[in-house]
């Protein structure tokens, strides 16, 4: 009997080692794989409800847009643009997020839940 394959994530399966997120939640980029997967870990976990609303690869890069609804109701807007090496990695991450104050409200969080495991000079 064959179990069922998981399902791979759109980019954290692939990250490179040095691979780089850039994000509105973060004053600057998280460098490397595990601290990557660490905000975006911690970033679902402030996520009541998410929705994909758009998802298309365009050459080397994949678009994906969502509406997130937050734990404490905030409404929020995302754009992901994830670039893809010739091989599939993945060597950099942006995330676009709005509006402001929901923004904010996320960055809060995410300083709280985080900032014992990155560097204080990537929090808002």
């Amino acid at each position: 009997m064959s179990h069922p394959r998981p399902e791979r994530h759109p980019f954290l399966d692939d990250l490179t080692a040095d691979a780089e997120l850039v994000s509105s939640v973060l004053r600057g980029p998280v460098t490397g794989r595990d601290d990557i997967r660490r905000v975006i870990d911690a970033v679902g976990t402030f996520y009541a409800s998410q929705t994909p609303t758009f998802v298309q690869n365009v050459g080397s890069r994949l678009f994906l847009e969502y509406e997130a609804i937050l734990n404490s109701g905030e409404k929020l807007s995302a754009a992901v643009i994830v670039d893809h090496n010739p091989d599939g990695s993945v060597p950099r991450v942006s995330v676009r997020m709005g509006p402001l104050g929901t923004v904010l409200s996320l960055a809060t969080g995410l300083r709280k839940r985080l900032s014992n495991q990155l560097p204080e000079r990537l929090f808002l």
